[in-house]
C-alpha cells in the first residue's frame, strides 16, 4: 500500500478557508488532488487571491456560517460545482475575550451565543448536510479543527474553549454512531499557531508563549494542513474518532 496522500477524485468542503489554517488546508487538499470548496465570511480580497493562486480545481462561497439558513445552499453549491463531497473541514472559529469579571449581561451572553453559533452550531450542522450525500456516494470524512482550550480550561475566554470541547466530542459521536455508513470522523486540537487569529496574543507576549512550549516556537498553518490532509485520506481510517494535539508539547494530555 502506497503511503502517498492521494486525493484525487474527492472533493472537499472548508470552511473558514480564505486564511490561516483554512487557506493552508485548502492548498494542501488542492495539491493531494482534492477539489475544493472553500467558504469566507468577509476576507474577499483573500479568497480571490487564493482561487486565482491555485486555479482549477477551486472554487469559493461567501457564508455566514452562524446562520442556519445559509448552508444548505453552500452545500447545494458544492455539489453543483463539483458533483460530490467526500470531506467536510470545519475549520472557521471566532474567538474573543470574555472574562468571568466581565461587567455586561448582555456582553457576556452575546460572546457565549457568537462563539457557539459559529464554533459548535455551524459544524454540527454543516455535518448533519454533508452526511446526507456522503452516505449515498458511500462514505466520507468529517474533521474537525478544535483547540488546545478544549482541554485545559481557559481563564478569559470560556465560552472559546467549553465550543472547542463540546466540537472534540461531537467528533467522538459522529466516529461511533457513523463509521457503519462510512463516515469517519477525526479532530484536530491547535495550540498557538501564528495566524491572524492568534496574532494579537502573539505581539503582546510571544516570548511568554513560546517560553511554555517545549520545542520553542509556535506553529504554523502549514504544520495544522499537514495532519488535516493526511486524515482526510485512507490512509487514516483506523484513527477514527481520534483527536490529535498539535500544540508542540505544550500541553500533553
Amino acid at each position: 500500500m502506497s503511503l502517498a496522500i492521494d486525493l484525487r477524485g474527492k472533493t472537499a468542503l472548508v470552511t473558514g478557508g480564505s486564511r490561516g489554517i483554512g487557506a493552508a488546508t485548502v492548498r494542501a487538499l488542492h495539491s493531494a488532488g482534492a477539489k475544493v470548496l472553500f467558504c469566507y465570511r468577509d476576507a474577499t480580497a483573500k479568497a480571490g487571491l487564493l482561487s486565482d493562486e491555485l486555479g482549477e480545481r477551486v472554487a469559493s462561497r461567501r457564508c455566514d456560517i452562524a446562520d442556519p439558513q445559509m448552508l444548505p445552499a453552500l452545500i447545494e453549491d458544492c455539489l453543483a460545482i463539483f458533483g460530490r463531497i467526500d470531506v467536510l473541514v470545519n475549520n472557521a472559529a471566532v474567538f474573543a475575550e470574555n472574562p468571568f469579571t466581565q461587567g455586561d449581561y448582555a456582553a457576556w451572553r452575546d460572546g457565549w451565543q457568537r462563539t457557539f453559533a459559529v464554533n459548535l452550531f455551524a459544524a454540527a450542522n454543516l455535518t448533519w448536510l454533508a452526511m446526507k450525500h456522503m452516505r449515498r456516494s458511500g462514505g466520507g470524512r468529517i474533521i474537525n479543527v478544535a483547540s488546545r482550550a478544549a482541554h485545559r480550561g481557559e481563564l478569559t475566554f470560556a465560552d472559546y474553549g467549553a465550543s472547542k470541547a463540546a466540537l472534540v466530542n461531537l467528533t467522538k459521536s459522529i466516529a461511533r454512531a457513523c463509521a457503519q455508513d462510512g463516515i469517519f470522523a477525526f479532530c484536530l486540537a491547535p495550540g498557538f499557531i501564528d495566524t491572524e487569529m492568534a496574532s494579537s496574543e502573539l505581539q503582546m507576549r510571544r516570548r511568554e508563549i513560546e517560553a511554555e512550549i517545549p520545542i520553542g516556537r509556535v506553529g504554523t498553518p502549514q504544520e495544522v494542513a499537514n495532519i488535516i490532509a493526511f486524515v482526510a485520506s485512507p490512509l487514516a481510517d483506523y484513527a477514527n474518532g481520534a483527536t490529535i494535539d498539535v500544540n508542540g508539547a505544550s500541553y500533553v494530555r
